[in-house]
Order: structure tokens, then sequence, then C-alpha cells
């Protein structure tokens, strides 16, 4: 979720990447750098820790004027820690690239490069591009040739752009996986960009490139290939308004982000969901697993919806006894805490106050702990003794919705890690598992008319005395985080219950103006769920049924397709009860991305 800049032309460069990236900066706020070659072929090149203005600072004395070309860019960390060494650009002996996404093949192509004798200065899979285009340069002697073999032995996600000595004022860019902008004005300047917010007001078009788009551009000239064809692209107006351009479109960063779950999902699992038929995590020792007879899963909110979501599946795939805590409440029950248990937290921003008393509380018993977070170098990935990132960039919308999509996904994986190296997984049960999460980023893909499907539906639901969200199984955590997103931010009040439990008094709120969100998945207790619902609708609650197929009592229906796996059925649901809760928010005239009384990060008591 990183962003990225570059220009050619002979305008003041450290001005334009400097204003390109504070447009981007919220997609990465970790470290920043620009690198610009002047027409001498001289490059000049600055980074930072932390927020863009630590760099402006860094080169308020430094000025590009005359022609040239510059890159730049602004991390969020997925590989190596945010310091000024895995800061972009990252550099060879003579080139220079700035990269947003993942190469899942990086360990390879470095191992193959440090046996040819390259040292690397950083932690980061970016670092292995540069090198092996350097590599291909020496034995070409051609820098088109040798960026287009470069790419060609890329797997991931990857937008990039380079520059090199070897070839004066031109910069090599690719596509794949991640977003990247060409664009142009009448003076023949080039600009490419991760959003057309920093383009607005100096091109008057845009091409918006294709995956495994690829080529060099230099001024007044754009040459694009694909699968080593000459390849053309569609160039179009540029929106006038910026913070439209930042939304990319999108109404609101919450709806944007909602439509970002496929591509952080993907993201999620490069390098990890192994092919063929593994999980894969670099960040773990296995010596964390040993002796470990308990999984107690500590957090707040959506994330701690997400722990209930996995304790289903941590106790039924790696037979491990499971607890689940809310974090606010477990720092002052004065916990019996076992020591072979090991203790997970799990955060958006790993500064929720609550969660990083009860990971000190863990610590100080001396427990092993892991952090299940977002951001890396926050106060809970620096405390926790293991970590895994989730990789769900920037979440600007108060309600959460990536980043519980990206948590599930991680606790999923972890579940089938652990289940096998505890032996509790068969070799056709884990093959299963793995290509149930191969296909999630495609049901995370919204089809079209699902959202106009549900804006229309939402007209009903308005009114009356509150909603029952029921689900069983890991749909009942889901039907908690259902409700959760309805009130946060259309104020309506919204529960979360066990199907099964309607009976047990919550059924004597049933009448007309009780609306029931009934998951019934086909894969998870399907006729069990349907004779509770079939009960709600007896006592003449409105019930809209979200499953494969439609029950007669319904009196709204919206179709899941039919899948294999209860997971698949899970992203599904989860995707509709987004978006479900926006729309209601858009028909009440509330503040989508700013409800009112929250804030994005919990970090006071």
């Amino acid at each position: 979720m990183c962003g990225i800049v570059g220009y050619i032309g002979s305008e003041e460069k450290k001005k334009i990447i400097l204003d390109g990236l504070k447009e981007l900066e919220y997609r990465g706020y970790d470290s920043a750098g620009l690198a610009v070659m002047d027409q001498s072929a001289n490059i000049k090149y600055f980074k930072a820790v932390g927020k863009l203005n630590n760099l402006e600072a860094k080169m308020k004395d430094y000025q590009s004027s005359g022609f040239g070309v510059a890159i730049g860019h602004t991390r969020w960390a997925t590989h190596g820690k945010p310091t000024e060494l895995n800061a972009h650009p990252h550099f060879g002996d003579f080139s220079f690239v700035v990269h947003n996404g993942i190469i899942e093949n990086y360990a390879e192509l470095k191992d193959e490069l440090e046996a040819d004798g390259v040292k690397f200065l950083s932690q980061t899979d970016t670092e292995v591009i540069v090198h092996l285009f350097e590599k291909n340069f020496k034995a070409t002697n051609d820098a088109f040739k040798a960026y287009e073999a470069t790419i060609k032995r890329l797997e991931g996600a990857y937008a990039t752009l380079l520059i090199t000595k070897a070839a004066p004022g031109e910069i090599f860019f690719a596509k794949n996986a991640a977003p990247l902008i060409v664009a142009k004005n009448d003076k023949n300047e080039i600009f490419f960009s991760s959003s057309d917010a920093p383009l607005i007001g100096l091109a008057n078009t845009a091409a918006y490139l294709d995956d495994q788009i690829y080529g060099v551009a230099k001024l007044g000239q754009i040459d694009v290939f694909k699968k080593s064809k000459p390849h053309n692209c569609a160039f179009s107006e540029l929106p006038k308004d910026k913070s439209y351009a930042q939304k990319e479109g999108f109404r609101f960063f919450m709806e944007k982000e909602i439509y970002e779950q496929a591509q952080v999902v993907t993201e999620t699992m490069m390098g990890r969901v192994i092919k063929g038929g593994k999980i894969k995590f670099d960040e773990l020792d296995e010596a964390l697993f040993e002796g470990i007879d308990e999984v107690v899963l500590c957090a707040c909110g959506t994330s701690y919806h997400a722990a209930l979501v996995s304790s289903y599946l941590f106790e039924r795939i790696a037979k491990i006894r499971t607890k689940v805590e809310v974090a606010s409440e477990f720092r002052y029950k004065e916990p019996f805490l076992n020591k072979n248990a090991l203790f997970i937290v799990i955060s958006q921003s790993g500064e929720t106050a609550d969660t990083l008393e009860a990971l000190h509380i863990a610590k100080k018993a001396g427990l092993r702990t892991l952090a299940i977070c977002n951001v890396d170098n926050s106060s809970i990935v620096r405390m926790a003794g293991s970590v895994i990132l989730t990789r769900a960039g920037i979440e600007k919308g108060v309600a959460s919705t990536k980043a519980f999509a990206t948590q599930v996904m991680v606790l999923w994986m972890f579940v089938i890690y652990l289940a096998n190296l505890r032996g509790t997984v068969s070799a056709k049960s884990n093959a299963s598992e793995i290509s149930a999460m191969l296909h999630i980023p495609q049901i995370l893909k919204i089809k079209d008319g699902l959202q106009d499907k549900i804006y229309r539906m939402s007209k009903h639901y308005l009114h009356g005395h509150g909603f029952f969200f029921i689900g069983r199984d890991i749909f009942y955590p889901l039907a908690l985080e259902g409700a959760l997103k309805l009130k946060e931010i259309s104020y309506l009040h919204a529960e979360g219950y066990p199907s099964g439990e309607m009976k047990h008094g919550p059924i004597a709120l049933a009448d007309s103006n009780l609306f029931t969100i009934a998951l019934m998945p086909k894969n998870a207790l399907y006729e069990k769920t349907k004779s509770n619902v079939e009960e709600l609708a007896a006592r003449d609650a409105y019930i809209l049924a979200i499953s494969p197929e439609e029950p007669e009592v319904a009196d709204d229906f919206i179709k899941t397709s039919e899948q294999s796996h209860a997971m698949s059925e899970f992203f599904e649901m989860m995707l509709i009860l987004q978006i479900l809760a926006l729309e209601i928010s858009v028909r009440l005239g509330n503040d989508v991305d700013m409800p009112r009384n929250l804030a994005k990060s919990v970090t006071v008591e």
C-alpha cells in the first residue's frame, strides 16, 4: 500500500515529488525518499524515517533545476522494519528503484544474487529489483532489455519505477496487481503516480495501466509493452477534484476500502500461502510453539470479532484449547494464566491502550506472545515476542473493513500453519483449506449490481426499533461484526446473536418493526439456522436472509454464490454486511468516514 511518484521534465523536481508524496501519504508513513537524476546522469537521493515532513526538512537546502528525472516513495512496511536503510529508493551501483507491492519470490532472487556476490543493504523485498536489473544490464549492455528481463523474473504484486545512469533522462516502469498511472501534459512532461490526486494540476491526461504492463518513458515519449509486444494505452482526461481523486472515485474512504479487500487479502497471502499446499511464515520461529497447549486471543472491537472467528478454527482444525478475551476486561480480572499458553493480541493500529496493557500483563507473566497487527513499529509490534503483519495498508475509514478481512485471513492461515506443526490436519484437509484461501480474493471482488441492489433495499431499514444479526458457528462473530458496522456509522440499534439463543429471551422483542439479518450459509448448520429464522418469522419479525438459498419466510433476500467451504461463504457475507451498513448510513445522510463519538485508534482507556 505504498505510494510512488515519478517525473520527467525541467521544473523543480524536489517540489513535484514532495507535493505528489503529500497526496499519497495516506498510503504509507513509515518512511519516505526520493532520487533525482540530472541531465549529466548525476543522481542525488534522500531518505527519512517517519512522516514526509522529516524528508522535507532533510532536503530543505537542495535544489534540482534544469532537465532531469525523479522518483519518490512513501512507505508502508511489509518486509523489513521502518528504518532509513529499508526506506525507498533502493540502489545498486548505478541505478535506483521505488516499488509498491510484494515480490513473492524475493527470497529465491536474493539467494541467487548473493551467490553472485551482491551485497544487500536492506531487509526489503524491493532491493532485489535493482540488483537483478544491474546484473541483467551487465549481461546485455542494454537498459531496456535488462529491465524487461528483470520484470519477467518477478512474481507477486508490483508497481515500480527505476532510473539508471545507463539510460539518462528515462524512467522504466512496470505494473502488476498494484496501481500505477502514467500521465502527460502539453509541455511533453511525463508523470507517474499510484493515484491520480498528485497529477491534478500538472498533467492533462492519464492512462490507468493494466496488469503485466511495462515500458520506458522519456520527455514526450512513452513506450508501453505487454508480453514483449508493443501495447497501446488509453489516455483520458484527469478529474479536477483532489479529494475525489484520493478516494479514487469512491464517495468515502470506507467504500474504497471495502473494494480494496480483494487486493489486500492477496497481499496478505503473498509469500505465505504457497501453491502446492503449504503455509509459510518467515517471521516465525517454530520454537515459539514448543510445549504450547493453549491459545489465548485478546483484542477489542472488530479485532475481538476476528479473534472469535479464529477460536472455532483453532479448536476444530489445530485441536488446541482456545480462549478469547476482551482486552478492556482482561486487564482487570486478575487472570489465571497458563505458562504453556501462546498469548495472541490483535490490533489494527498497534496502539490500542487496553490491548497493549493486556500484552504487558502476559509478557510479565512469562507467556510467549504473538501480535497480529497492521502497523509495523507500533507499540504492540515493538513489545510482542513475535509479529505477523496483516498488510492491509492504511485504513482511513473509522469503521474497519479491510483490516478485519486481513485479520481473519491471517488467523485462518496461522491456524493451518499450527495444525501442520501439531499434525492435526490431514493432507487432504490441508489442501482443501489452502485451495479455499487462494479463492478468497475472487470472492471479494464485488459483483456487478450488488451494491446497487443493496442501496435500493436499504430504504426499508431506516426506521423500526432495531436489528438482530444472527448466525451460527463462525457466522455468529460475523453477525456481531455486522451489527457493529451498522451501529458505528448509522447510529441505529443493532445486536449480534447466536441464532440458537433467540428463543432464550431475545425473541420477546420480535415484531414487524424488528429487522432480522439472517446469515444462512449452506456449509455451516443451514437447517438449524433456518429453523431459528422460521421461529422469528412466526412472531412477525422482518427477515433479510443472506444465503445461497432463499427461505420461504424471507421478506428480503440477498443471494450468495454456491461454495464448498464455510470460509468462502464467510467472506462473501462479510462483504454484503459492510455494504449494507454503508448504504443505510448514506440513506440517513451520515458522515460515513467520520462517525460521531468515534476515533480510528483508541489510545486511551
